[in-house]
């Protein structure tokens, strides 16, 4: 079958962020032979877009860059470049886009045109958003735009969604408490950076625990280092974990208050601290309107919580209505492990569910 086909091919030479050589000379590849204009809108991306001579178009994209781990799902196809590995599905999304292509090329009308959009550096510093500044979805007119993202855990074969939250804003969140270090018995010539940590990890946690239960959101730290002996009083603390939410008014709120609580730290026990905090992607939010058209014309299930690992399909509906999906794999390694791996023949739902969207989305 094509579409594992496509799936294998690309699974053995995965690449990474932007600069993906084989992967897009193997994609420009298929298209051409399709009834479709190929084209390349910004560095390591690929568009396909087929006139039906419709007004408007509809978009699908998928990711298109790979995972800097090493290999070891011990699969006949696996990949042929040291140290890169598609470990998040993202071959899979391509041979889904593929097969839809073929598909759009035997059909003679459509309500609106489409734009397939394969797209690099979702897993490095987002792609979506430089893709949207180039101006394609206006140029093309796409009044929509659509994406799934394979998912372990998940009931295989069958497609999931939510409206409203679907996936997290993420930001990282790295936090330096500079004090004196000084020998025990003369603490009282030092300052204690690791007392200060202990502090601000407190009113963190704190902050985060009174908001209500009904909001969704995450702060979390997995890493604390202070010291360097046991009988010498710490001299610096460094704090690293992840702010996660949806709404924006939480993710600032969230952030302003770990500046606020560092700053009473600082009051508090003389140390100085320094926080540093990154924008990140933003919320997955699919937009009430768009799920109810969407839920008219196509059957998926309703994901019972929303996740917080990040995407940055996010950025497509800062500029368009979108919505996302998750195709289930069933019972099977984590995304991102070095085993990830799956039963193929699951993509045909994928790019079944895609193609009703594409015939019956007015």
């Amino acid at each position: 079958m094509q579409i594992i086909q496509d799936r294998r091919a690309l699974h053995k030479i995965p690449e990474l962020d932007r600069n993906l050589p084989k992967t897009l000379a193997y994609l420009r590849d298929a298209l051409a032979q399709l009834n479709c204009r190929v084209f390349t809108p910004m560095e390591g991306a690929l568009c396909a877009f087929f006139d039906y001579g419709a007004e408007k178009a509809i978009a699908f994209r998928s990711d298109a860059d790979a995972l800097p781990v090493q290999e070891n799902s011990r699969v006949d196809f696996t990949s042929q470049h040291p140290g890169q590995m598609h470990a998040c599905g993202h071959d899979g999304h391509m041979a889904i886009l593929l097969e839809l292509a073929r598909r759009l090329n035997e059909k003679e009308t459509l309500p609106h045109n489409v734009l397939l959009v394969f797209q690099p550096a979702e897993e490095t510093t987002g792609g979506a958003k430089d893709l949207c500044a180039t101006g394609i979805f206006k140029q093309y007119n796409v009044k929509a735009i659509f994406g799934l993202h394979l998912w372990p855990g998940l009931a295989k074969g069958e497609i999931f969604s939510r409206r409203q939250e679907m996936m997290s804003r993420s930001c990282e969140v790295k936090v330096d408490i500079e004090g004196k270090a000084a020998h025990i018995a003369k603490a009282e010539e030092g300052i204690d950076a690791m007392a200060a940590g202990v502090r601000f990890y407190t009113r963190a946690m704190a902050m985060e625990a009174a908001l209500p239960k009904q909001v969704f959101r995450l702060l979390k730290f997995g890493k604390l280092q202070s010291g360097t002996v046991c009988n010498v009083i710490s001299g610096h603390t460094r704090l690293e974990g992840s702010l996660r939410a949806f709404q924006d008014d939480v993710f600032y709120s969230l952030r302003a208050g770990l500046v606020s609580i560092g700053k009473d730290v600082e009051r508090a026990t003389g140390c100085t601290v320094n926080i540093y905090m990154n924008d990140g992607y933003p919320a997955v939010m699919n937009p009430d309107e768009l799920y109810k058209k969407v839920q008219q014309v196509v059957s998926f299930r309703e994901l019972e919580k929303p996740s917080m690992i990040t995407e940055d399909f996010s950025w497509y509906q800062k500029h368009l209505p979108g919505m996302f999906f998750f195709l289930g794999l069933g019972d099977v390694p984590a995304l991102h492990a070095d085993d990830f791996s799956f039963d193929d023949a699951v993509l045909i739902k994928g790019a079944d569910f895609f193609e009703v969207l594409a015939e019956k989305y007015q």
